[in-house]
């Protein structure tokens, strides 16, 4: 059966065009999308859809259904087309000299007809070494024939072959990575795609795998489970290792195979260096190679820093203490002094502590001093929103800690740094806030890029909850008593004012917060029967706090909420949200993607980190957004199939493929929110999973609030979330590589 046939058969559309594309009016390489104008021979029609390499002068034959678009009027989108190859020799050479084939100009192109006849297309596709008889063809030139003709054809088979299992902008990439030999390569080992391909996971390789016949006690497909298997608990549960023999069996079970066929091709993957095996705790434990490399560097660079600090003496680190507090009229209580000599004094120091416990007044100091002696500081913090709020603290520049390091991204590889241990950093101190969410990755990556003899001062609330990536970074490095650390524990008389300040201690101490105090900037409002929550938080946001501050002040406003399910979770809260903040008008463009209405003003949050996104910011460019980044649409264009938002003013066009990378943020979930501050935020207090009503969790959320919390819901979930301390556990190995080195 045919391509063509195969697409007949699958489509559920009823019509069918035939034509020469007159002009092309728009068409985006990465994702092949394309705007045509296409000439039937009766009528000039406009189609719109997934067309690849397409050219003005080609002919082609398309299957799809005709739309009225609000804007554009009548247009044909196609749901699969193929391009029908000139018959006559005469057409042959005049397509083969349009330009389209790369080197071949009209007087080669009348050669090779001349020589091939009607066999000229099959000669090009499957036997370029043919054209070497021609005059002025080499071998070389003729596999760029050969290659620039597959182009313009060769995409049509992996788009047949993936159409079921991968989006257009998808099957681009896999079709960019091994070209015409597309579908060979994915028929050989399937589980190519989850290394080779950025956005294809374990279960949608195995999906096409299982399509195929593949075997499931394959050793490509066990290999392939067993690397999921780690990155998966790497990215849902913080994980670095996992025990070997609980790696087996979770494997096993994964794939439903015996567990003595995982042995065999995880042995494998530990002689390739794609995991590596090594002794914590005395269990056999398995990491991913970046994992297990970025915590065994993060410890020997550490040590070096350290050990190359040179000291000053205490008496002059005093002085300027003395000086400081006379210029700015303060006076440093008694663990504030120690902090500031430690940083000054340590090649790495932690400072950790709650909020009013003076973290960015130690904070200043330092930079002061630091300054005073003439070194150069680079502040920097996990999310763009973390790095606002420092550089307004310090009245110094902060940056991420992904800018600082100069982070680019190539398509189909990983991450990368340019500034690295081939490219150090200038500064000599690297200041570094909210590293409670800094990944092993992330650390491993930074220290690699400070040059020795640097200082190094790592500042964050170490009873927040852990960082989205892999580890437990800022409590493996106070746990392991490696370092100078300092944790503050008094909370100031200014800090001691604020019931948001005080009731976050008291959650964090074990202590029920005080709920009844109705004049400070913690509030509570009872709603025994759940139902009412949901409607309280709408009038919330809606009417009460822009009553009391304005208008205006409803964009300060943050709900967060333990969970995505359940009566108040992410997902009834943004639908309820959005009808009354954002509802639809009549004006603003729309685009519905699977049970979600995306609509000009909305609120978005981004999901998963996406290194490919290019944004703009005034004169600026970068790439790059990332998980928990919050935007707005400002416009929706369906004629490029993209959206415009703008997260904290960086500017990007996103297109409708990535749509699963986005959800609304009117609500977002309390992990999601770890970093930022919000002038207001507002919590509903629910029954959900046990797991998600922990005490660190309801301290993360009052600690994201600037002036103001509400809580509102039942009592008792306070209660029952201050009473559970329980932390979920984490494999990390940092703190026992520390320890031991």
């Amino acid at each position: 059966m045919s391509l063509w046939e195969e697409a007949e058969k699958a489509a559920h559309a009823d019509e069918e065009l035939e034509g020469v594309i007159e002009n092309v009016i728009f068409s985006n390489e990465q994702n092949g999308y394309s705007v045509c104008e296409l000439d039937t021979g009766e009528e000039l029609v406009t189609v719109v859809g997934i067309m690849p390499y397409i050219n003005a002068g080609e002919s082609i034959k398309a299957r799809g259904k005709w739309e009225t678009h609000n804007a554009y009027g009548k247009q044909f989108k196609i749901e699969y087309y193929e391009k029908q190859l000139p018959a006559t020799k005469e057409s042959i050479v005049k397509y083969l000299s349009s330009g389209m084939i790369k080197g071949v100009g009209a007087v080669t192109a009348k050669r090779i007809v001349e020589q091939f006849g009607d066999d000229t297309f099959d000669v090009i596709e499957s036997h370029p070494e043919w054209l070497t008889d021609i005059k002025g063809i080499n071998l070389k030139k003729a596999q760029e024939i050969s290659d620039s003709f597959k182009s313009q054809f060769g995409v049509r088979s992996i788009m047949m072959f993936c159409r079921d299992f991968f989006g257009p902008a998808t099957i681009m990439k896999i079709y960019k990575k091994w070209g015409s030999a597309s579908v060979d390569t994915i028929n050989q080992n399937p589980y190519c795609l989850c290394d080779e391909i950025y956005g294809i996971g374990f279960d949608k390789a195995d999906r096409l795998a299982e399509s195929i016949g593949f075997a499931k006690d394959s050793a490509f497909r066990i290999a392939a489970g067993i690397k999921y298997a780690l990155s998966y608990n790497a990215m849902n549960n913080g994980h670095t290792y996992i025990p070997r023999e609980k790696l087996i069996t979770l494997v096993a079970e994964l794939l439903s195979v015996d567990a003595e066929l995982v042995e065999a091709p995880l042995a494998s993957l530990e002689i390739a260096r794609e995991v590596v095996t090594a002794e914590v705790k005395g269990r056999s434990c398995t990491f991913l190679t970046d994992y297990y490399d970025a915590e065994k560097y993060t410890v020997n660079k550490m040590a070096l820093l350290d050990a190359a600090c040179e000291k000053t003496s205490i008496d002059d680190i005093e002085y300027m203490i003395n000086q400081i507090e006379i210029e700015e009229d303060v006076s440093y209580a008694r663990l504030q002094r120690k902090a500031i000599i430690a940083a000054i004094n340590n090649g790495v120091m932690i400072l950790t502590g709650g909020p009013g416990t003076g973290k960015t007044t130690i904070i200043r100091a330092v930079i002061r001093i630091y300054e005073r002696m003439g070194f150069s500081i680079a502040l920097a913090a996990p999310t763009g929103r973390a790095a606002k709020r420092m550089s307004e603290a310090t009245q110094c520049e902060a940056k991420t800690i992904h800018r600082l390091l100069d982070m680019e991204y190539l398509a189909g590889e990983k991450t990368k740094f340019r500034r690295n241990e081939y490219d150090l950093l200038d500064e000599s101190v690297i200041i570094i806030d909210e590293a409670s969410m800094v990944d092993s990755l992330l650390m491993a990556a930074l220290l690699k890029a400070i040059k020795p003899g640097a200082r190094l001062m790592i500042i964050g609330d170490a009873d927040q909850l852990p960082s989205v990536g892999a580890g437990h970074v800022l409590c493996d490095l106070i746990d392991s008593d490696r370092f100078a650390t300092v944790r503050l524990t008094e909370i100031f008389r200014q800090a001691q004012e604020s019931r948001i300040i005080t009731n976050a201690h008291a959650i964090n101490n074990g202590e029920l917060p005080v709920l009844t105090d109705k004049k400070g900037d913690f509030f509570y409002l009872s709603r025994e029967n759940e139902a009412d929550i949901i409607p309280t938080i709408v009038d919330l946001c809606r009417n009460r706090p822009p009553k009391t501050y304005g208008a205006d002040f409803r964009d300060s406003i943050q709900v967060i909420t333990p969970s995505h399910k359940g009566t108040a979770g992410t997902e009834t809260l943004n639908a309820s949200l959005q009808a009354v903040l954002n509802y639809r008008d009549g004006r603003k463009r729309e685009k519905k993607f699977r049970n979600l209405i995306f609509r000009e003003g909305d609120k978005v949050m981004q999901i998963k980190n996406n290194y490919e996104i290019e944004w703009e910011r005034y004169d600026e460019k970068g790439s790059g957004i990332f998980n928990g980044d919050i935007g707005i649409i400002e416009a929706i264009d369906f004629a490029t199939e993209s959206m415009r938002i703008n997260f904290d003013e960086r500017v990007c066009q996103y297109e409708f493929g990535k749509l699963e990378e986005l959800e609304h943020a009117y609500a977002i979930t309390i992990h999601k929110s770890q970093g930022s501050e919000y002038p207001i935020v507002i919590m509903p207090l629910y029954r959900c999973s046990p797991r998600l009503l922990t005490r660190n969790l309801l301290y993360t959320a009052v600690t994201r609030a600037q002036r103001i919390v509400i809580l509102v819901g039942t009592a008792s979930v306070v209660q029952t979330m201050v009473e559970n301390n329980r932390l979920a556990k984490r494999y990390t190995a940092l703190r026992e590589f520390l320890e031991k080195e």
